[in-house]
């Protein structure tokens, strides 16, 4: 399983996720949209794509 992943939202890089220890996924925002995310602990790059994702629609309730 790859340490790292590249989160795009509507083809704009929003981050890079990396994988800890613990074996969560800490998200590393690539511009001031997605300063939010910034430091949040993720089960899975999945899971960090959906609240971007969330985040651009919006839904900042759920994104954060």
């Amino acid at each position: 399983m790859p340490d790292s992943y590249i989160i795009e939202v509507n083809s704009q890089t929003a981050g890079i996720v990396v994988r800890s220890q613990g074996g969560y996924y800490c998200f590393f925002a690539s511009s001031r949209r997605f300063n939010r995310l910034e430091g949040q602990l993720f089960r899975n790059a999945r899971e960090a794509e959906r609240a971007a994702r969330k985040l651009v629609n919006g839904d900042v309730t759920e994104a954060a």
